[in-house]
């Protein structure tokens, strides 16, 4: 079992890597039988059709496998039973706050799958709801801005739910491109979580195990490590290279 988080949405040519990995591991963990993966994508304003493609083709040229399209459409919750009989989670990129309302009713479903074994793959959106405190928006920090405002998510103070259960550390997206780097210092700094790695784009973390909080790299970008010690905040980076 592994857990890959992405620092951007599913590029097929930036995370070469990430899918190559999932997909064995997908593979291992099915046995003879063919997989059957779970995609879960937000489709606002987009085509889920497209939405979907655009995480299962990669999969699709790799290993021979069954998909299942969950779609997330606003205001509604996923059916849990959408993925209580699939091999592998893969959840896409888009508005956190919409993900993480539609996957909330479905969080301990998913956990227990990725306890049982089945690798999870998270992009952007679907990397920020997977910790167990999940970092889901906001720009601002006891009302200073931390990062820009067209990074909020449509939210104005930065705001932490419980996520999915999946990693002991928060997360964070396009960090080094979208300036996001410092609503991860921010949140550390300020006691909402303990601790944030914000991913660059292109780049992701693997977890070996649920809840895990050490992780592999891998990607051509950094990972911004940041927690908190003697109440500030500690910035580390780490890189697959």
């Amino acid at each position: 079992m592994s857990i890959f988080l992405a620092g951007a949405g599913p590029d097929p040519l930036a995370f070469q890597e990430v899918f190559d990995r999932f997909a064995l591991d997908v593979r291992e963990h099915a046995g003879r039988r063919t997989p059957r993966i779970a995609v879960a994508v937000h489709q606002r304003g987009g085509n889920l059709q497209e939405l979907v493609a655009a995480c299962a083709e990669p999969l699709q040229a790799r290993i021979e496998c069954e998909i299942a399209a969950v779609p997330l459409p606003d205001g509604k919750p996923a059916d849990p039973g959408a993925f209580a009989k699939v091999d592998a989670v893969v959840v896409g990129g888009g508005l956190t706050p919409a993900y993480w309302e539609a996957l909330h009713p479905a969080a301990a479903t998913i956990r227990r799958l990725v306890a049982d074994g089945a690798p999870y793959l998270g992009f952007s959106a679907g990397a920020m709801v997977a910790p167990r405190r999940a970092l889901v928006g906001g720009y601002m920090v006891n009302g200073v801005e931390v990062c820009g405002e067209e990074c909020s998510e449509g939210l104005d103070s930065v705001d932490i739910r419980e996520g999915l259960g999946l990693a002991g550390f928060s997360v964070d997206v396009h960090a080094a491109q979208a300036g996001t780097l410092s609503r991860a210092v921010g949140a550390v700094a300020a006691g909402l979580v303990e601790r944030t790695v914000a991913i660059d784009e292109q780049t992701a973390v693997v977890l070996a195990a649920l809840g895990d909080g050490d992780y592999d790299v891998i990607g051509s970008g950094h990972c911004w490590d940041v927690h908190r010690s003697g109440g500030t905040a500690v910035v580390s980076v780490r890189s697959a290279y």
